[in-house]
């Protein structure tokens, strides 16, 4: 009999499950904390990890095998397949933007949630939800827009604008800047979230201490449109006392 008064065998499995979880938490975690430069023997350097960002120095980037302002939707499925759900997404009182969504994705070593903004006109989208089919109630009052077929090929053919993802994996500010280097901005909209800028890179980072993290890439002379609703969202914050 074991000293702890349970069978042998019960003892190995216990021991085994704590190894598997130990295991998984390690593949999940680990990549966002090993260097850079450590890449591991046969694992391919651009295997599409958030932080492998590409500039052509002429205000374009790449990343994930998408160029933000030039590849197109029907490039999305081709790069992340099938399963793009595209909508009109719209707050009330709102056009909407016309967006592509994926609940998962692999980017390297890292799984997240994937959205895809796309560069389209308010007279498009306006046109689009004239023709759409439905309309579905998300968080809050938020409304999915559902397009009619032809309207759905035809965003084929537009570009992306942004792309968005959410990590499954949790990680703080001394996370991303280990992985991305010191932000070119750091901008403090509240206690619990914190955006770092990297205007070069055309990403920004919010860190939220009580929710998932959101990284936001567009191309780096685009930056503007992620970096003006920041600063709008500051100067309609209260003035703090003695200021």
């Amino acid at each position: 009999m074991a000293q702890s008064g349970l069978p042998l065998v019960y003892q190995k499995l216990m021991k085994f499950a704590l190894y598997l979880i130990a295991f998984v938490i390690a593949a999940l975690i680990i990549p966002f904390f090993i260097p850079s430069g450590g890449q591991q023997e046969g694992v391919d350097p651009n295997s599409n990890l958030p932080w492998q960002i590409t500039v052509d120095g002429q205000g374009g980037s790449e990343i994930f095998g998408l160029k933000p302002g030039v590849s197109t939707l029907a490039e999305v499925r081709q790069r992340f397949g099938p399963e793009l759900e595209v909508a009109i997404v719209a707050e009330p009182e709102e056009i909407g933007t016309l967006e592509g969504y994926y609940a998962s994705v692999s980017l390297g070593f890292v799984m997240a949630k994937m959205v895809v903004t796309v560069n389209a006109t308010n007279e498009l989208i306006s046109s689009m939800r004239e023709r759409a089919l439905k309309a579905q109630h998300m968080e809050s009052t938020t409304r999915k827009i559902t397009l009619n077929a032809e309207d759905l090929a035809a965003a084929d053919s537009l570009a992306v604008k942004a792309i968005s993802v959410i990590p499954t994996v949790n990680i703080d500010e001394a996370t991303v800047i280990q992985r991305f280097g010191q932000p070119g901005e750091r901008v403090v909209l509240s206690e619990k979230r914190v955006h770092l800028l990297y205007p070069q890179q055309g990403l920004d980072v919010m860190v939220a201490s009580d929710g998932k993290e959101l990284l936001q890439y567009v191309a780096p002379r685009d930056f503007a449109s992620l970096r003006e609703p920041l600063r709008a969202a500051l100067a309609a914050q209260p003035a703090s006392p003695g200021q």
